[in-house]
């Protein structure tokens, strides 16, 4: 177990340059799973989630390697056995592995999922999309067959899952006949793993729409592809570095996802310059809440895609306690996700918990150096916002692996930019 020891009160200002796509490459990693040929991703992010993706397809036979950023797969012999259960329990994407493995073998066993202890995260959706199409399913062992080729079908989602989503375009690309998605999810991790599946061979429609349409073919070949940058990560460093007043730019980025992130930055009265390659964050702005219409308190709130993403809220929270006015968050997807505010409240935000899913912010607080811990993997990201942002005693924020899980060299990249953070071993 490590820590982070970081000494806040100044304003950081540098360039970064964008890593790539946590929640892009998970799914690919079990896509390429999908041929027999070679795979090569590029731009595969340095964090902990990546390596027991790998360990996991490494495990059922499939032939890894690493060199710096690029990941070559070339699953040509899989195994006919069950997942590891202590890599399943670590990430909720090893679910995506059943998929792959229903084609290539008929069959996928594997333990319950894991992942970030944020609230009930359904798998139903799965379930439903896999029978739909064919397959036999055990929700209490998780276990699951394909006796025949798994057979297109028309599918409408009651959630608009993202998970679900790939694990169902990785089901239908190699399904007989034609499926249909509706209610799809959209996200742009989403759409690269659909990309990655066009280049395979794979036949999708409907790219960037919440209805995806699916002609399944005979089989899928290997190919080269560049993972797209993460947006998550970019807006957590513009939030980071708004909220120490600083400034910032951020390169390798896509501009189409960032126009809502971009809208509630301009709630907080910071201006964005959003180019085709890079995204500056001009110093010397003050954040200041903007009332809504008629003077009331605004609100920020979460959903699918194109709404305001659920992995940013704990992040601009912590923006928020730095920011000139009132505000509310209305986390609707997660229960679990608004349990970080009670050590915020401890160093000293003015933040009203009124349920599960709002709080209710007032600031700016003078934030002072707590230990703390990481509760899951964007609440890490908020502590060390907070830490960055708090004066007094250096900041001691526990459970640092868990942030490694989502962000790549994290205190290389904020050293970079001026932050005053080590990693201690605890």
């Amino acid at each position: 177990m490590s820590r982070f020891v970081i000494r806040g009160g100044r304003p950081l200002e540098g360039e970064i340059v964008a890593s790539g796509s946590k929640n892009a490459v998970l799914p690919m990693i079990a896509a390429a799973l999908l041929t027999d040929e070679e795979v090569v991703l590029e731009n595969v992010p340095s964090i902990r989630d990546v390596d027991v993706m790998l360990e996991i397809a490494g495990a059922i036979g499939a032939e890894v390697s690493r060199l710096e950023d690029r990941v070559t797969i070339r699953a040509a012999n899989l195994i006919d056995a069950p997942l590891p259960a202590e890599l399943c329990e670590r990430v909720r994407t090893s679910v995506l592995f059943v998929a792959p493995l229903l084609h290539r073998l008929g069959r996928a066993k594997l333990h319950p999922p894991g992942g970030d202890g944020i609230g009930r995260r359904r798998l139903d959706t799965h379930f439903y999309g896999l029978r739909r199409l064919g397959a036999v399913v055990d929700d209490v062992e998780f276990e699951f067959t394909a006796p025949e080729r798994l057979k297109g079908a028309a599918l409408f989602f009651d959630e608009a899952s993202v998970t679900a989503t790939e694990h169902i375009l990785m089901a239908a690309a190699l399904a007989e006949g034609t499926t249909k998605i509706l209610n799809a999810a959209s996200e742009p991790h989403v759409m690269d793993l659909a990309k990655l599946l066009i280049e395979m061979g794979a036949q999708i429609e409907g790219l960037n729409t919440n209805t995806l349409t699916v002609t399944g073919v005979d089989r899928l070949h290997g190919t080269t592809h560049r993972v797209v940058s993460d947006h998550i990560e970019v807006a957590s460093y513009l939030a980071l570095a708004a909220a120490t007043g600083g400034g910032l730019t951020i390169h390798d980025t896509v501009r189409g996802h960032y126009w809502m992130m971009n809208r509630v930055f301009e709630r907080f009265g910071l201006a964005l310059d959003i180019k085709s390659d890079r995204i500056v964050l001009p110093s010397g702005q003050t954040p200041r809440i903007q009332a809504d219409a008629g003077g009331a308190i605004p609100q920020v709130d979460d959903g699918p895609w194109p709404q305001f993403p659920t992995d940013m809220m704990s992040p601009f929270l912590v923006l928020a306690t730095q920011s000139e006015g009132t505000i509310l968050f209305f986390e609707k997807m997660f229960e679990g996700r608004m349990y970080f505010v009670d050590p915020l409240i401890q160093m000293g935000a003015n933040a009203v918990i009124c349920d599960p899913h709002r709080v209710i912010i007032s600031g700016p607080s003078k934030l002072r150096g707590q230990t703390v811990r990481s509760p899951d993997i964007r609440a890490g990201m908020a502590m060390i916002i907070a830490a960055l942002c708090a004066t007094g005693r250096p900041c001691i924020v526990q459970n640092a692996e868990i942030v490694d899980r989502g962000y790549e060299r994290v205190e290389e990249k904020l050293r970079a930019i001026g932050a005053d953070i080590e990693r201690e071993e605890d």
